[in-house]
């Protein structure tokens, strides 16, 4: 997979010499890379439910792996706001850096204070923003909390909400191990990755402690629905687990 990242970005690069780069043309090589190479590869097969505004938004997502921006991005041209460990990701911070990504440093206030008004302007600028903000993977049943930053910015800066949900098929391919080595092998051991993904109605609101309230529940309450009938995982044994990140409750009002 790594090989046809390299292959693509290397074609795009020429291209260059021809036509200037461009949000729109980043979005589109990302997309044609994922649905054309990466799904393939993979053999990742995406459910979709509902669909994008038609209008620039933030968009916020449970976290479920590693995988999840790979299931998203064919059927969603975004900014994402990732952390800054991914910059020194070999290959995949150089795809990122060159489809469009925010970095920030989670325990670093004035990184969060930064990437919070790049995301204001990068929507104001007609362009969506994705965020997962929960802060960390989870492998529960349900999300944890999501942290209050971005919705008090984008309440503050009137900008639409647009809740998703994410959830796999398969338990391995919930994030169970903190090695990303590992948890790639396993998940990608099997014949198929099975997703589902699964985009709300915009929500506005001046309260930014409302908006996150609704996109919550929406997100709790559609993952319960996507996982009926469907999903393999038995969450009895996975919800008393602990999550990787224990300072989450501590850091919910700073981000």
């Amino acid at each position: 997979m790594v090989l046809s990242m390299i292959i693509w970005m290397l074609a795009y690069s020429l291209t260059l010499i021809f036509a200037k780069h461009t949000p729109e043309r980043a979005f589109r090589l990302r997309r044609n890379w994922l649905k054309y190479m990466c799904h393939p590869i993979l053999n990742m097969h995406v459910i979709i439910e509902g669909k994008p505004h038609d209008k620039p938004a933030l968009y916020v997502c449970n976290h479920r792996s590693f995988a999840d921006p790979l299931a998203i991005l064919p059927y969603l041209d975004a900014y994402v706001i990732a952390k800054a460990e991914v910059a020194s990701y070999p290959i995949i911070n150089k795809g990122a850096e060159l489809t469009g990504v925010l970095y920030v440093k989670r325990e670093d206030s004035q990184s969060r204070n930064a990437v919070r008004d790049k995301m204001v302007k990068t929507i104001e600028q007609g362009y969506n923003v994705l965020v997962f903000p929960e802060g960390t993977v989870s492998f529960h049943s349900f999300p944890m909390p999501f942290r209050a930053g971005s919705f008090n910015e984008a309440a503050r800066a009137k900008i639409g909400i647009v809740p998703m949900s994410i959830e796999f098929k398969d338990k391995r391919d919930l994030w169970l191990f903190p090695h990303f080595l590992k948890q790639y092998l396993v998940s990608y051991a099997k014949w198929k990755t099975e997703v589902k993904v699964t985009f709300g109605q915009i929500m506005y609101d001046e309260d930014g402690d409302k908006l996150r309230n609704n996109a919550q529940n929406w997100v709790t309450s559609t993952m319960e629905a996507q996982r009926r009938n469907w999903s393999l995982v038995d969450f009895s044994e996975l919800d008393q687990k602990a999550p990787y990140s224990q300072a989450l409750q501590p850091k919910m009002g700073k981000e």
